[in-house]
């Protein structure tokens, strides 16, 4: 089997995900064909080097709709004679477009590609698209289905996560993205987004709020405590799904939540010789990819299954790796993970997460992919894992090693 290597990786920064967003402007078009041509810049690459482009995103309605990647193929610089596939896998929709992506040269079909995601939720707005999993009511009813948050609130109830612990992550997580900010960690990776006059519109991560502690989080009051308890009463729900809870305890909010944004990024992936035909030098080798299904109430606990299961399929054990890059989705579904695993905190999201720094769905997965690359670099590490818990009960991740 042919290995498949990581060339390069870059990301825009993330807008905040509304009106007065610095990206509000932007459509995802033209964001996802700004990021394509990153890539084929910086690496002088021909307008046809690669195979096709795997685009990952979520909302796929609206001006997110059709086959954006084909749209944004044809937006950039790249040659027509590259197709464009655009896939969904919700929150790992943009490491999923790099594991497929690495599993097809891997196999031989074709010399490289370039994969990631894009997701622009302050103009298309999450659930717009009407998902049948939440409208549909006879697979609501099979699937006990709760929205997110109450998932979230579910795993902090079940596993003792208390709202103190909620809390005091989501204030680590801001100093994190601070100190990389301001150490230049990012700088590698991170693109400007420009206006069509070549004027700089956004080149920095606008969600982040290094001022927060524990005492303006516990101001706060809980976001999911209401719909859990009086409006729809999801929290009977995941009762009935769960009885020996008894009750759901609501401990998360805006603060220990990932953020709403917008982005994109977009990783370079190839075999070895496309890589010598091109005089590129490859960062890293993808060592395995996985998926997995899980239970789809409770939801966001995908990052230890598959976790589990691409160590037992590499041969591998959670010592081995020594950087991991867990999404921030909700701050329980990390303390989990730091729970299952007995990893060290000092290993996980070292640079912060989505909580400081937001998640643009179709696009995390390919970002996390390369701040994981850049962090094993500056570190001096060799290996790294990055996984997503995914809605409606899924996960992935992926294992690279530098080279």
């Amino acid at each position: 089997m042919t290995d498949a290597y990581i060339y390069d990786a870059v990301r825009t920064p993330r807008g905040k995900g509304r009106k007065d967003g610095s990206l509000h402007e932007v459509t995802a078009l033209r964001l996802s064909a700004l990021t394509l041509n990153a890539i084929k810049k910086r690496n002088n690459l021909d307008g046809h080097a690669v195979e096709d482009v795997i685009w990952g995103n979520v909302t796929q309605v609206g001006e997110q709709g059709g086959c954006l990647a084909r749209s944004a193929v044809l937006a950039s610089d790249l040659d027509e004679s590259i197709p464009g596939i655009s896939i969904n896998r919700f929150c790992a929709s943009g490491l999923e477009a790099v594991n497929l992506a690495a599993n097809q040269v891997r196999g031989g079909a074709g010399e490289a590609y370039i994969a990631g995601g894009v997701e622009m939720m302050g103009r298309v707005p999450m659930g717009s698209d009407g998902a049948a999993i939440a409208v549909d009511p006879n697979l609501a009813m099979k699937t006990y289905f709760v929205p997110q948050g109450i998932s979230a609130d579910i795993i902090a109830t079940e596993y003792g996560f208390s709202r103190d612990d909620v809390d005091a992550y989501a204030v680590e997580s801001q100093k994190r993205a601070k100190r990389a900010w301001d150490e230049g960690r990012f700088a590698r990776s991170v693109i400007t987004v420009r206006d069509q006059n070549g004027l700089p519109i956004l080149d920095h991560d606008e969600h982040m709020r290094p001022e927060t502690d524990m005492q303006s989080l516990g101001a706060l009051k809980p976001a999911f405590k209401e719909m859990g308890e009086v409006m729809p009463g999801f929290d009977q729900v995941a009762i009935l799904k769960y009885p020996h809870l008894e009750r759901i305890e609501h401990v998360h909010h805006a603060g220990n939540s990932s953020g709403i944004v917008d982005g994109a990024a977009a990783v370079l992936i190839g075999s070895k010789e496309f890589g010598e035909k091109h005089g590129l030098k490859p960062r890293a080798r993808i060592r395995a990819t996985a998926k997995i299904g899980t239970d789809p109430t409770i939801m966001l606990t995908g990052p230890v299954p598959v976790t589990q299961k691409i160590l037992a399929e590499s041969g591998m054990e959670i010592g081995d790796i020594d950087l991991f890059e867990v999404n921030e989705a909700f701050a329980a579904v990390v303390l989990r993970f730091l729970q299952a695993f007995h990893v060290d905190h000092d290993r996980v999201n070292v640079n912060g997460g989505a909580i400081a720094m937001g998640h643009p769905l179709g696009a995390t997965g390919a970002m996390i992919l390369g701040t994981l690359l850049d962090e094993l670099e500056r570190a001096d590490k060799e290996v790294g894992l990055a996984t997503l818990c995914v809605a409606s009960g899924m996960g992935a991740a992926t294992i690279i090693e530098r080279v």
